[in-house]
């Protein structure tokens, strides 16, 4: 029997996060292009400057149901015809809406790029939104709003949004709408967003993959390109504001074995220089199975199959009117909501007190920066990033400065950003479970003023 010569380990390359080419069609759509060897899947990101403060009053959801519309149909294609043009592109088309604005996402093999781009400009030029279509697509978004109140970590979230934004702020409110405001969407209410905010002049376009043979400009210029559109003033960006006033909001579910936490603030965007320290001092509290929440949390005391702190950035905008959600999350048992609070509260403390250690630190610059090559091996996973920093205003070079800054930063600098991101005394913590087993050891706790809800 002949053997195969083990392989051997290649010498270490090294790596940085892709530069792309940046440009402008005449159509006024910024375009970023990457090319990439070896990516046959090429990805298509497209942002469009539609933020959720934009939707109508009354009329939360709107840019939901006219980011799900975009593909039911065109002035050329039905649905039915639309969908089945995509599979005979191998192409996956899909969008969504959010706070800073609606995103488009398109894959599809290089060798069907033209095809599909003439798709994804057709959706873009000119979508039917007819009646039939966007009065399923309600009723298909009213049927899962029982279902998003009935899972606790959603329920959470929309509840810590409630609590911490002033009413009038549209962050406070469910991203894809309530069921009172959806149930008042139609066709025209979505025709009349999408004809407001839509239009080459406000998106930026950007493709990566392998481009080898492809004629980019000339495929563009025949598909996105022929997308046409008045251009339009830049809206204004309400500034972010707050309550993190510590306090504790019980929402009651009679019977729950479980206790939903969700414990958060508001801090720092991408554009404060404390990001990096931030990110790394965060991820040192509670990004993986070996961080101190986890370790007191989950090793020692076995209150839950893990806990993570994290930061989410809501809006991001180079004037610093932009701001993050810092949070952390998990669940416990219902007994051990009391105690596992507790512990919480302990590990902050003694983070404040004493800081985090060299160790800690350098295992998390080893995790974050040593996993980006991997993190960024497919064409999608760079698109997204690229458009991630379109949409929140930042510079093409960002995310390879900030795995510079990540490995340059300190422990007393993560420490000083983790503990002024999380202090012990200004956090909105909410609870998702049974008030009546822990609203009292809740409120020994004198973590802040305790108040219950309806589920």
């Amino acid at each position: 029997m002949t053997f195969h010569p083990r392989p051997e380990a290649g010498e270490p390359q090294p790596w940085a996060f892709p530069a792309p080419e940046r440009g402008e069609l005449p159509n006024g759509l910024t375009l970023l292009r990457c090319h990439r060897p070896g990516q046959q899947v090429i990805a298509v990101e497209i942002n469009l400057a539609a933020p959720l403060d934009a939707e109508p009053e009354g009329l939360d959801g709107v840019a939901t149901i006219m980011a799900r519309a975009l593909s039911e149909g065109t002035d050329k294609h039905s649905a039915e015809e639309f969908s089945a043009e995509l599979e005979r592109c191998g192409a996956t088309l899909d969008a969504h809406a959010d706070h800073p604005g609606l995103r488009v996402s398109l894959e599809v093999p290089a060798s069907r790029l033209h095809k599909a781009l003439g798709l994804l400009a057709e959706a873009l030029r000119a979508p039917a939104f007819a009646d039939a279509e966007v009065d399923r697509l309600v009723r298909n978004r009213l049927d899962e709003i029982p279902h998003e109140l009935a899972n606790p970590q959603r329920r959470a979230a929309q509840q810590l949004s409630k609590e911490l934004f002033p009413a009038a702020l549209r962050m406070s409110r469910p991203r894809q709408g309530t069921e009172e405001t959806v149930a008042r969407i139609d066709s025209a209410a979505v025709r009349a967003f999408y004809e407001a905010h839509v239009r080459p002049a406000t998106a930026t376009a950007v493709v990566v993959g392998d481009l080898t043979g492809i004629d980019l400009d000339a495929v563009l210029a025949d598909t996105l390109g022929a997308w046409t559109g008045n251009s339009a003033a830049p809206r204004p960006v309400p500034p972010v504001t707050a309550d993190d006033t510590g306090r504790v909001v019980i929402v009651d579910r009679p019977g729950a074995v479980q206790t939903q936490l969700l414990i958060g603030r508001i801090g720092a965007d991408r554009h404060d220089r404390v990001w990096a320290a931030q990110v790394l001092g965060t991820y040192c509290l509670g990004g993986t199975l070996t961080s101190r929440l986890d370790k007191v949390l989950r090793e020692e005391k076995g209150y839950t199959y893990g806990v993570r702190a994290f930061g989410q950035v809501l809006r991001s905008t180079a004037d610093g009117k932009g701001a993050s959600m810092l949070a952390i999350s998990g669940s416990v048992d219902t007994p051990n909501t009391g105690p596992a609070l507790d512990d919480l509260w302990k590990v902050l403390r003694t983070l404040a007190e004493g800081g985090l250690t060299d160790a800690e630190r350098d295992v998390a610059v080893q995790n974050l920066v040593g996993v980006a090559p991997l993190k960024f091996e497919t064409a999608a996973s760079v698109a997204g990033t690229l458009a991630d920093q379109v949409e929140q205003e930042l510079p093409d070079d960002y995310q390879a400065r900030l795995y510079a800054q990540l490995a340059e930063t300190g422990t007393v600098e993560a420490t000083s950003a983790v503990v002024k991101a999380f202090p012990a005394d200004r956090l909105v913590t909410i609870l998702v479970g049974d008030a009546s087993q822990i609203e009292a050891p809740v409120r020994a706790l004198g973590i802040g003023d305790v108040s219950v809800v309806g589920n």
